[in-house]
């Protein structure tokens, strides 16, 4: 194994935070990857790591060599990103880290596609609703929802989010339909919560047509950290949901929801939909990716043709 892989295992540990993890990550065994740090050790001349029997520490000299590890990898990955840039195909291995929803729905027909395509590329596809470390983990490209934040990473646009409010017309019939944020929230809900992001609130006009906007907090008992189950459960009548519509798998009246307060501005909270990979300098692969990806998801986004007139509702 050479130096510069045995650097990349070194970084990959410190950055994990334990050899397990790491090991995981490189699929390796830990004692593989024990012995390459030991061999990497031997060639330096140095000790990087003190280990204990559940944890390890930097060196100084560990603290050192990490950050220069840190310097020579960035520009061994820029020199292979230039390089790649100017293949006439793209070609290679991208690994992709998308939310579950979002990656089954509009994620995976692209992939499909680019693969009949391009059949000397390989795809990694990671589903996760939480939000990853995509240099850490190794990943190209990570499809994204919500706001951007700073960070090395570079982002492109890929839609706008489009948000709505829907219950089933038998919960609309148990309960009643509200006419305003205030009734609404007596009402219960069902949430979104997978740890990383509770969606147990939404800002909304208080009148219709109005720009002077309300924080609303939603009553619910049922919170669910998959989008799927908390859509079957607003159409099993549990309670009514915020929805971003990319979560719509048909139009709305096949699933047998309705679109509540759609004369009040419900603000989209500055979020979007959004691609997002760690180096300046794309490659041929991971841009064209980009590309069909936004292509398919299109503009504006095919979703929105799941709610009617969608355009004339919650305008800001």
């Amino acid at each position: 194994m050479s130096i510069t892989h045995q650097l990349r295992l070194f970084v990959d540990v410190v950055q994990q935070g334990s050899f397990a993890k790491a090991a995981t990550l490189n699929n390796m065994d830990n004692s593989s990857l024990s012995k390459q740090i030991k061999k990497l050790e031997e060639t330096l001349g140095v000790q990087l790591l003190n280990r204990s029997t559940r944890s390890f520490f930097l060196t100084s000299a560990g603290e050192d060599i990490l950050a220069e590890a840190h310097v020579l990898l960035a520009s061994l990955d820029n020199i292979k990103g230039i390089a790649d840039s100017y293949q006439s195909e793209p070609k290679g291995i991208i690994r992709i880290v998308s939310a579950v929803f979002l990656g089954q729905q509009y994620v995976q027909p692209v992939i499909s596609c680019f693969m009949q395509k391009y059949p000397n590329v390989q795809v990694t596809l990671h589903l996760d609703d939480r939000k990853t470390d995509i240099i850490a983990d190794h990943f190209d490209l990570a499809i994204r929802m919500g706001k951007l934040t700073d960070s090395n990473l570079i982002a492109k646009k890929l839609a706008k989010t489009n948000f709505a409010i829907v219950a089933s017309k038998e919960f609309l019939t148990q309960h009643g339909t509200p006419k305003t944020p205030e009734e609404l929230v007596t009402l219960p809900a069902v949430i979104y919560n997978n740890g990383d992001v509770c969606l147990d609130s939404f800002k909304m006009s208080r009148t219709p047509h109005c720009q002077e906007m309300n924080h609303y907090k939603m009553q619910g008992n049922y919170k669910v950290n998959d989008v799927r189950t908390m859509m079957s459960a607003t159409q099993n009548g549990i309670g009514y949901c915020v929805i971003d519509l990319f979560n719509l798998e048909r139009p709305i009246d096949e699933l047998g929801l309705v679109p509540l307060l759609t004369d009040y501005t419900l603000s989209t909270q500055d979020t979007g939909i959004y691609a997002i990979y760690p180096h300046r300098k794309q490659t041929l692969l991971v841009s064209e990716f980009i590309n069909q990806l936004k292509s398919y998801i299109g503009e504006p986004a095919r979703w929105e043709a799941h709610i009617p007139d969608y355009q004339h509702m919650y305008k800001q």
